[in-house]
């Protein structure tokens, strides 16, 4: 009773300061998504009517920085182990406004593609992967709800970044609209992160969580995972199963969804119900993500995660199995809310595996590896379908990929990664 009045007493004091950076990062991370990802494709067709660059030359830096922003989080990781993300992540974004503005003047497109590998590794220094280690040493229990709360914000950045870019773009030209954008990200997010962000509680005399002692804790809380060093993780078989089974659930996943209005356009649906469907996929990552963070509480995260697997194999059977506009609001219902999921499980995997201590140098080694398959995944769909000149041949491969991912996580053994 007396730590329960404990408790209570200290939490009617003040906010654990963990939630303050989860609400930073939520905002942050939204805007740097925004800005720095999404916005990019608003302005294709001006920078080609314009300039009178092939689509090829503007998007090809685009692919590029999403490459360089997988080699340079191993860098990222290495350096928020070491010493926090207070320093790195607000030299980040001041990069990263030096570079928009950069990209607002550029008219050489040599000059271009270097602007934009810059900006690829500013990339590592504001998305998710820097964002979810931070979250990490500051929860254990929690962890779940906290970077649920991160990535649930984040969903929306699409919804909110795309329709504002586009007004910007339409009022102002692409020129003006990039450099309102590398304000906005200036100055919410450089002070946020300089002012707020703390690299772990103990600097501030804080418990992880918040509480003070055990007798604070959950009685359900999940014991302290061992910290395994990179060196060591890279040596374990734990390790590479996990990194398979993302692996292959993600050749489908990113792959299908930079084709899948192109595939609806095949099959004769409405242009303008085919945009809606693929947008109303960033409200079902929402979806998916609100759904997984209580689940944590009561399953394994290996258990959630092969059933997030199994949420998008069933998607794709659906889609296959409900040819029509149902079938398609069924497909996108079950693969948003599996999509979404998906990257908070990932989090919490490594993090229940591998300990927290160098959880950011072994997330950004696995997101390396994924970054490859990010960027084969869409290619490799676009040769199928230009080899046998429809989607027929991919969409009952599709199936393939999360049903592989389900078997190799629901055949991981349990425990640490120390022990396997």
């Amino acid at each position: 009773m007396s730590a329960l009045i404990k408790r209570l007493n200290r939490e009617g004091q003040s906010l654990y300061y963990g939630w303050r950076i989860v609400a930073v990062l939520a905002i942050t991370t939204t805007i740097a998504y925004g800005v720095l990802f999404y916005a990019f494709s608003v302005f294709i067709e001006p920078m080609e009517a314009e300039l009178g660059w092939t689509r090829t030359t503007i998007s090809g830096g685009f692919s590029l920085a999403m490459l360089v922003s997988g080699f340079g989080g191993v860098g990222v990781g290495w350096w928020l182990d070491r010493h926090g993300g207070r320093a790195l992540m607000t030299l980040g974004p001041i990069a990263a406004v030096l570079l928009l503005f950069a990209w607002a003047n550029v008219y050489d497109p040599t000059l271009y593609t270097l602007i934009w590998i810059g900006i690829g590794m500013t990339m590592a220094t504001v998305f998710y992967e820097p964002a979810f280690t931070v979250v990490a040493n500051w929860f254990t229990q929690r962890r779940g709800r906290a970077l649920a709360i991160v990535t649930l914000v984040a969903g929306f950045a699409s919804t909110i970044f795309l329709p504002l870019t586009n007004y910007l773009n339409e009022q102002l030209g692409w020129h003006m609209a990039i450099m309102v954008l590398a304000v906005l990200l200036g100055v919410v997010v450089i002070p946020l992160h300089a002012l707020v962000l703390r690299r772990r509680p103990a600097d501030m005399g804080l418990s992880v969580d918040g509480f003070d002692d055990v007798h604070d804790a959950h009685p359900d809380e999940k014991p302290k995972p061992p910290s395994v060093t990179v060196g060591d993780a890279l040596r374990k078989r734990s390790f590479w199963v996990i990194t398979l089974a993302f692996g292959a659930v993600s050749l489908a996943g990113m792959g299908w969804r930079v084709h899948l209005l192109p595939y609806l356009s095949e099959r004769g649906y409405d242009p303008a119900f085919g945009a809606f469907m693929a947008g109303l996929i960033g409200a079902m990552q929402v979806l998916g993500r609100l759904i997984f963070a209580p689940l944590e509480a009561y399953f394994s995260t290996r258990v959630v995660t092969a059933g997030i697997f199994a949420m998008m194999f069933a998607a794709f059977v659906v889609m296959i199995a409900i040819p029509s506009e149902v079938g398609v609001f069924l497909f996108v219902v079950l693969f948003g809310a599996s999509f979404g999921a998906n990257t908070l499980a990932r989090a919490s995997l490594v993090a229940d595996m591998f300990g927290v201590s160098h959880y950011g140098r072994i997330s950004s080694m696995m997101a390396l590896f994924l970054t490859f398959v990010v960027t084969v995944a869409p290619v490799g769909i676009g040769a199928m379908y230009t080899a046998s000149g429809s989607y027929d041949t991919v969409v009952w491969l599709l199936p393939l990929s999360p049903i592989v991912g389900f078997f190799i996580i629901w055949l991981l053994p349990k425990g640490k990664a120390s022990e396997l």
